[in-house]
Formats: C-alpha cells, structure tokens, sequence
C-alpha cells in the first residue's frame, strides 16, 4: 500500500498512482472525510468547466471504438418511430 508523509505544515504529497487513478490534477480540491472507524477519505470533486471533454468517461464502453461511420450506418435506417417502437417507454 503506497504511504506519504506529512510535512511541517500538514501537506501530504499522494503517490502518482494514486493520483492518477482518482484523476486528481493540480488545483482538485477534494472533500476530506472523516469515517467512524477514523479513516480518511479524499472523495474528488470535480469541477466542470462546461467543455464537452468533461463528459469523457461518463459512459462506460467496453468493446471495441466505435467509428463515426459505424455510427452513421446505425442511425440511417431509424425515424422516430421505429426508435419510440424499439424503446421500454411503450
């Protein structure tokens, strides 16, 4: 388990991995809490600068990349009701 230590002025420096797995930047201001049992968590808190690269990762895709002409090809033989038809809402 990766350990840091705390300076002189109560600065912990978190290991790279760390870091990079909670994509924690510079500048990320993380909630610090607390827990009962009297561990501490960093929960990240990110702020949203209203690009549309913010939305990266929200949606998880585990197969293959998906081309635009892959998109293009599934999009061409649907209207709107053949999509309402094939939904859960009917």
């Amino acid at each position: 388990m990766p350990q840091t230590t705390v300076t002189s002025k109560g600065q912990i420096t978190l290991p790279a991995g760390v870091r990079a797995r909670l994509k924690l930047v510079q500048g990320t201001a993380p909630d610090v809490q607390e827990t009962p049992e009297g561990n501490v968590m960093l929960v990240p808190i990110h702020t949203k600068t209203g690009d549309l690269r913010d939305l990266k990762g929200l949606i998880r895709h585990d197969g293959p990349p998906v081309t635009l002409a892959d998109m293009e090809r599934g999009r061409s033989g649907l209207n709107g009701k053949q999509c309402w038809r094939r939904s859960s809402f009917n």
